[in-house]
């Protein structure tokens, strides 16, 4: 008797000890099924929200589900496993694929369908443990509050993993692939300690190492295929591919024409990116009168600076960006360095990596120019950067007489984005100038000029005479007539005038307005 009950106090250990373990794979593949969607499908809040709902919709259809399971409880805990190692391993690595080759929005209804699959086993694996403790002589309440406390605990260090290790370190897909490991691991733990009553132990055995064995393929060699998926997203080879703590980084070439992409969004086309950033820094910095001090938040890749240092009068240039590796990219790419003229060497310049918001929060500095070269609000952590709140900041850092120049998304795809944009700007009590330029790899793109005090027909003033490539006197005039289709009085669905509102952090409305205008585009 003594000897039994060693015996299930051992195997009840091992059962805690294996829904801690399965829990920490659970909330990893929940948390991955949501990075995914927010890379590939945009908005982060939104992909994540319906990943965690469906995840927890599963969940609950397994656990019902679980009720039908009588039998032979560890054999199905451990083809469970099986079937999340194989599913979820493989979760990523198949999106990718189905996101390249596979018409638009069957990318959504894959992941979305896997998450809810993935969800319903690992809803299966608690009530089940939790059985086979109450089987062994564990009591069901003591049973259940073990299991449910590792459960729980594991939820924790599986969040914790993904965030700050497995993402950053190994990718989507790799880490994915190394999840599934371990749940097949812990299949196999299981199996072994629970062999003498297991029938067909070795079939189960067999096939645990065969789908072990095909999982540690995926680790290996599952990034490389994957890879050429991704290249499909792409029109031009990538020369470069990192993922960040922050993003993922992307850098295309093909006949000269290089391009950087952040998370799979354009960033800047070699072809006529001078277009952007001469309208970007030179109205600007020509409408103040000495400009010695200035303020980029953004602009990693070092071409607003070599714009920049094309003026003597400069004498210090802040430049805050989020992410160190794109500044570093932008200090050791050949490509990079050729386009932006190695600015970063300039003496004048001082890089900080940090929040644009949490920057000015802490700042106690006062700049004459502040040129926001920042990615557009497509996102909950890119959206407070277009808000009332952080304009009012800029503006509360902006000498008086001083300039400045908001990238604003595009007037023509997203007009009442791009006027929300400017009203925002305006309530946050900065006066306006409106501006767009014709750019070739993005489109029509529109820019917000403000200054604190009165800036009607400050264009008409401006001399610029720094040298550039594309604009002069009269083209920057011309930049700012918006045609009738595009111009501040737009009319919505019901052939009323747009009723504007500022984006605020407590109501972001430019989210939904931003992802309804690009749906068509």
């Amino acid at each position: 008797m003594k000897s039994l009950n060693d015996l299930g106090i051992k195997q009840s250990k091992a059962i805690y000890w294996a829904s801690g373990i399965v829990s920490i794979c659970g909330i990893i593949f929940e948390v991955l099924f949501g990075a995914a969607g927010s890379y590939i499908l945009g908005d982060g809040v939104k992909q994540y929200t319906l990943t965690i709902s469906l995840f927890l919709t599963g969940m609950g259809i397994g656990a019902s589900i679980s009720e039908r399971v009588t039998k032979n409880l560890i054999t199905s805990f451990i083809w469970i496993e099986y079937a999340i190692g194989l599913i979820g391993g493989f979760s990523t690595f198949l999106f990718f694929g189905v996101t390249a080759f596979l018409p638009g929005g069957t990318d959504a209804i894959f992941l979305y369908s896997i998450t809810l699959i993935i969800g319903g086993l690992t809803g299966l694996e608690l009530p089940i443990l939790i059985r086979k403790a109450n089987e062994i002589g564990v009591t069901l309440s003591k049973s259940t509050a073990r299991v449910l406390f590792s459960d729980y605990a594991g939820g924790l260090i599986g969040g914790l993993l993904f965030a700050f290790y497995l993402r950053p370190e190994f990718g989507l897909v790799k880490t994915a692939f190394m999840v599934a490991l371990i749940n097949v691991g812990v299949a196999l733990w299981v199996l072994y300690y629970f062999k003498k009553e297991i029938a067909r132990f070795r079939l189960h055995l067999i096939s645990g190492a065969s789908i072990f064995l095909i999982l540690l393929s995926g680790v290996f060699w599952g990034d490389e295929v994957a890879f050429t998926f991704e290249q499909k997203l792409y029109r031009d080879p990538i020369i470069y591919h990192d993922q960040t703590d922050y993003q993922q980084i992307i850098l295309t070439k093909e006949q000269g024409d290089v391009r950087l992409f952040l998370d799979g969004q354009l960033q800047m086309s070699s072809t006529d990116e001078y277009r952007y950033h001469e309208t970007l820094v030179h109205p600007a910095v020509a409408s103040v009168k000495d400009p010695e001090d200035v303020l980029v938040l953004g602009g990693g890749d070092g071409l607003v600076l070599r714009e920049l240092w094309k003026y003597d009068d400069i004498q210090h240039v802040d430049l805050v960006d989020l992410d160190p590796a794109v500044v570093e990219l932008a200090n050791t790419n050949y490509d990079l360095l050729e386009l932006n003229g190695d600015s970063f060497s300039d003496p004048r310049v001082n890089v900080q990596h940090a929040d644009a918001f949490s920057y000015l929060e802490e700042a106690d500095g006062f700049w004459d120019v502040i040129i926001v070269d920042l990615p557009d609000p497509n996102n909950e952590s890119l959206n407070k950067l277009y808000t009332l709140q952080f304009y009012q900041l800029i503006r509360n850092h902006l000498n008086p007489g001083g300039a400045v120049m908001i990238q604003s998304t595009s007037p023509t795809f997203a007009t009442d984005v791009y006027w929300t944009i400017d009203y925002t700007v305006q309530q946050a009590g900065l006066h306006t100038e409106n501006l767009h330029v014709d750019i070739p790899s993005f489109g029509d793109w529109g820019f917000v000029m403000a200054k604190r005090e009165e800036i009607a027909d400050v264009v008409d003033t401006i001399e610029l005479k720094a040298e550039t490539r594309f604009l002069d006197d009269e083209v920057l005039q011309g930049l700012t007539v918006f045609g009738k289709d595009i111009d501040r009085e737009i009319e919505n669905q019901d052939g009323e005038s747009f009723d504007y509102q500022p984006n605020t952090l407590i109501e972001p409305i430019l989210l939904q307005m931003y992802e309804r205008a690009w749906q068509t585009y």
